[in-house]
């Protein structure tokens, strides 16, 4: 028989990402009324902060291998989490939809070239 879990005691990582996709999956399914939905919804937001609360512990937990000294024993410094995006930047944009003619011509403008007469005998 499984122990009595600590009602109190937070999910582990495991268990609130398990929970959490079961909620994801209920709420795609579409059967709950609005207020299951909307408690359950509730519900997964608060697993999601536990899961992003977990997962920041155990980045600071991290150390990053650097070497080993004289006598083979590791060494390490801390893991660096600050991100690689800084706010000031500008994010890469998106390539754009690509025009048959530039901005602001239409395609009477640019007329298409005139095709050469092989006398009748064109394949396509």
């Amino acid at each position: 028989m499984s122990e009595p879990t600590n009602a109190s005691a937070p999910p582990t990582f495991e268990e609130a990402l398990s929970q959490l996709q079961q909620i994801v999956l209920e709420l795609e399914d579409g059967n709950l009324g609005l207020e299951s939905s909307l408690a359950r919804f509730e519900e997964g937001i608060g697993l999601l902060r536990s899961c992003y609360q977990i997962l920041e512990q155990a980045e600071q937990k991290i150390e990053i291998l650097i070497g080993q000294d004289a006598a083979g024993n590791p060494l390490t410094a801390p893991f660096d989490a600050t991100a690689t995006f800084e706010g000031a930047e500008k994010p890469a944009r998106k390539p754009g939809r690509r025009r048959s003619t530039p901005k602001g011509e239409s395609p009477a403008d640019n007329p298409p070239p005139a095709e050469p007469d092989n006398g009748g005998d064109r394949l396509f």
